[in-house]
């Protein structure tokens, strides 16, 4: 894993976050099948091709933010934060992997590269408003969740545990 030499210090234990985070999104979703991937098991939670859709969505959106102007091959089902439709059939979990790898790196060397007035500038949503060093502390507890989510659907499922090693 490259080194992570953030411009701002404070920057740092998220950037440590995301790294882990942009390992462990592959290693949930490992072995997988997509027609697995869409298995609500009879309940109204969130499916596993959904979370990773989501979790790609927030990384272009957070690139974005900072000026990169790319869109994940699903954009259209997750933008503006839609929630999980039903009878829609989700990309493959491979599409998703590829758009993650495609935008991790991109996103990765602009928050390394974030400044104070960057970090401490609004960032407004309808119904909330915080500064962009908020967002992306929440961009990091929502990925941790998310893939902890996936982890759970791993041995509901019946596959092996997610391995963080």
């Amino acid at each position: 894993m490259e080194a992570i030499k953030v411009k701002e210090d404070k920057m740092y234990s998220l950037m440590a976050l995301y790294d882990m985070h942009t390992d462990y999104f592959n290693r949930a979703l490992d072995g997988i099948s997509d027609t697995d991937a869409h298995n609500r098991l009879g309940t109204k939670a969130n499916h596993v091709a959904w979370l990773a859709g989501s979790l790609v969505e927030q990384r272009y959106e957070g690139a974005r933010t900072l000026g990169v102007e790319q869109y994940q091959t699903a954009n259209e089902l997750f933008k503006e934060n839609k929630g999980i439709q039903d009878g829609v059939t989700y990309p493959s979990l491979e599409q998703y992997k590829k758009d993650w790898a495609a935008i991790s790196p991109v996103l990765r060397e602009k928050m390394l590269a974030v400044d104070e007035a960057w970090m401490n500038a609004k960032y407004e949503m309808p119904g909330m408003e915080m500064t962009n060093f908020e967002l992306v502390s929440f961009m990091a507890y929502r990925e941790a969740n998310c893939i902890g989510q996936i982890a759970l659907w791993r041995r509901l499922l019946g596959y092996p545990a997610l391995n963080y090693m």
